[in-house]
């Protein structure tokens, strides 16, 4: 058997259907289907009921298949071999990044990556904390930059940096005359949140203990935004709490709005994620290189320190 007939297996292993598989492989379905056939004609078994839909793996299928994943990625781990002895930093590489992230950190650190590194082919997507996880283990990624930690056995985690909430509070609210807030002053029903699915929110729901959301308000929204929550704060509506790496571009009327918190200040840690099997850890590195030195120059352009003792490990 060959490894282009491992990668068909694991195709309709992953999406439970041959048509789908041959699209995502770049082959037509009866190709696809008689090299899966020719398979587990050799081996003897079948690796796939065919009469389930969607089609399901058969128990010796399903070993199969785990042991599949180590023989592919073995073998493209021959490649980064070569490549990190020749020293070449290149190739398809493809990064997730979640949405409460990519707006801010992104524009910091891309154009350098690239005019550093020019033979890398980055490709970048958006996606929320669960997508990135089900990519990284299905190889549909080969790192993502996350809030972590999220304690997956198969992705490994290296931190970037600690980035603290900070609390955006309109004009005659009974906190804004403080210089510093502390946790306590926050009242969960009057916070304006991210969407469910957005990491940021879940953080700041375990930061203030949540019992009864939104109990007290005659509306509740949830936006994916945090523009729109910045203007519903001004109309009255609530606070809300934002990165500290989002604030840094707001205008000066409403920075004047911006509180931080007292020490300790509450934080998130945000980190460079990936598969354990370290491909293209030559790439990884670079990638972790070029962030670290950009958030450095931001924390000493701005004179804050990006890290929480709240969040160290």
């Amino acid at each position: 058997m060959t490894i282009t007939q491992l990668q068909y297996v694991l195709a309709v292993a992953e999406y439970k259907n041959f048509t789908l598989a041959a699209e995502k492989c770049f082959v037509t379905q009866p190709t696809l289907s008689m090299q899966i056939q020719k398979v587990e004609e050799e081996l003897g078994v079948q690796i796939f009921d065919r009469t389930k839909k969607p089609i399901q793996l058969t128990e010796i299928g399903q070993k199969i298949v785990n042991q599949a994943k180590n023989i592919v990625n073995e073998a493209d781990r021959i490649q980064d071999i070569v490549d990190q002895q020749k020293g070449f930093i290149g190739g398809e590489f493809r990064l997730g990044i979640i949405p409460t992230v990519m707006p801010t950190l992104l524009p910091m650190f891309l154009k350098n990556f690239i005019k550093k590194y020019p033979k890398v082919n980055l490709i970048i997507e958006e996606l929320n904390t669960k997508e990135i996880i089900s990519k990284l283990n299905n190889g549909h990624l080969d790192a993502a930059i996350a809030a972590t930690p999220l304690e997956e056995e198969k992705i490994k985690e290296i931190v970037l940096y600690y980035e603290p909430f900070v609390a955006y509070i309109p004009e005659n609210h009974n906190t804004s005359n403080k210089k510093e807030i502390s946790i306590s002053d926050l009242d969960i029903n009057e916070i304006l949140l991210l969407q469910d699915g957005h990491c940021f929110r879940d953080g700041i729901l375990n930061l203030c203990k949540h019992k009864d959301l939104n109990t007290k308000n005659n509306f509740q929204l949830e936006s994916g935004s945090f523009e729109t929550l910045i203007k519903l704060s001004d109309e009255g509506l609530g606070v809300t709490l934002l990165p500290y790496l989002h604030t840094l571009e707001l205008n000066e009327k409403d920075k004047a709005k911006l509180k931080h918190f007292e020490e300790p200040r509450p934080a998130r840690e945000v980190s460079l994620i990936f598969p354990k099997n370290e491909l293209k850890i030559h790439i990884i590195d670079a990638l972790r290189n070029s962030i670290s030195g950009i958030i450095k120059g931001a924390i000493a352009f701005h004179n804050v320190q990006i890290i929480s003792p709240l969040q160290k490990k």
